[in-house]
């Protein structure tokens, strides 16, 4: 959560001022995550068998992504 008032300060701020806390936060949160350890393999591994499962609805007959395959059929003009 921002602290209250920080918004109002900010706008009061020349927009060079604002790039500038820009730049150094963006500085700032690049440094943070080059300290934090990617995830393990197995954690990957697990994070995308999550994914594929959550898609499969989309994928599978009848699912969002297969709506337009009754298309496939049809003559296309242009």
């Amino acid at each position: 959560m921002m602290p209250a008032g920080l918004v109002e300060e900010i706008k009061k701020l020349t927009v060079a001022e604002r790039l500038t806390i820009m730049e150094v936060t963006l500085q700032l949160v690049r440094e943070d995550l080059g300290q934090l350890e990617p995830p393990s393999r197995a954690e990957r591994k697990r994070r995308l068998i999550a994914a594929a499962q959550a898609l499969l609805p989309d994928y599978a007959p009848g699912g969002e992504l297969t709506v337009f395959t009754t298309l496939d059929g049809e003559d296309f003009h242009a």
